[in-house]
């Protein structure tokens, strides 16, 4: 088995067993309500995670992207609701804010890592402003549209299927994301080739703030109301997405499709730790340790391959 097919095949088994225990210890879930309650959140997950893979896509770290994912849902609750004209531009200027930070990282050669922590605060700053209390509501079409009911199967294992098929082709079957990839590989050779690693890595950014902004207003439309420390978790679950379906920290070495499965696992991890009772405080630590066994089996497997 090549590393390509390991990169898939490892999300796809920690789903389906969790899957299965989770069907194990609640025979109900296994119905079209029951797996719309377990994959509930799945949607912004899954829009956060690929908008970390992203900026790890280019060997850069975004810390940000919880408190960005926050920022926008503020927006969506109470701009784009009340004032949509001004909502809307207000998240496309987040946008090409969110660019413009690519672009200076790679301008400036900025640690990624401490400009992201810093935006954090900024992001975060700004939600508080906008919404210092809970409240807000969803706009109309925004909440219909996140509780459509398509046959077969709820909409919140649909939606991050198609997320992942799309990003997919664009990252993995387009020019332009050869030239993405080959910036997070090598962007020496992306450089001498007379293509701008400049504007590439602010267009990865770009991306990545346009997944935010996507995840931020789907969020708001499943809970149909805001807080600025809604989506606070979402940075570190994006990143355990990432890693979890496959993607590594150097060399652009990403799966959509495996961190949308990431996503999704990481969403039903929550629901099956609620299922054995846990208190919330032990349910983060263990989907720390369900990421810590599923990278550890996919490094026996990669060292046995580059042994054989």
């Amino acid at each position: 088995m090549n590393r390509e097919s390991l990169r898939i095949l490892l999300p796809v088994v920690s789903l389906a067993v969790l899957l299965g225990a989770v069907f194990y210890l609640q025979p109900r879930a296994m119905s079209y309500f029951g797996l719309n309650l377990l994959f509930n959140l799945a949607i912004p997950v899954a829009l956060a995670t690929v908008a970390q893979m992203m900026v790890i896509m280019v060997n850069d770290i975004d810390l940000s992207i919880g408190t960005f994912v926050s920022f926008c849902a503020c927006v969506t609750a109470t701009f784009v609701n009340e004032t949509p004209l001004l909502g809307y531009s207000i998240l496309a200027v987040s946008i090409v804010a969110y660019a413009a930070l690519g672009a200076l990282i790679h301008y400036r050669n900025l640690p990624a890592i401490v400009v992201t922590l810093g935006m954090s605060f900024v992001w975060g700053g700004l939600a508080v402003l906008i919404l210092p209390s809970p409240g807000g509501a969803s706009p109309q079409w925004l909440q219909s549209l996140m509780s459509v009911k398509p046959p077969l199967l709820p909409v919140a294992i649909i939606a991050p299927v198609v997320i992942g098929f799309l990003t997919h082709i664009l990252i993995m079957r387009s020019s332009f994301g050869v030239l993405l990839r080959g910036v997070g590989g090598n962007d020496r050779t992306v450089s001498r080739a007379g293509w701008s690693v400049l504007k590439l890595k602010a267009s990865a950014y770009g991306l990545a703030g346009l997944f935010g902004v996507l995840s931020g207003m789907a969020l708001i439309g499943l809970t149909t109301s805001a807080d600025a420390n809604i989506a606070l978790r979402y940075t570190l679950l994006s990143v355990a997405g990432v890693i979890l379906g496959g993607g590594e920290f150097t060399g652009g070495r990403i799966s959509p499709i495996g961190a949308v499965i990431g996503a999704l696992t990481l969403t039903l991890a929550a629901s099956f730790l609620s299922f054995l009772r846990l208190s919330p405080d032990w349910q983060i630590g263990s989907q720390g340790a369900i990421l810590i066994l599923v990278l550890a089996v996919r490094l026996v497997f990669s060292r046995k391959e580059q042994v054989a």
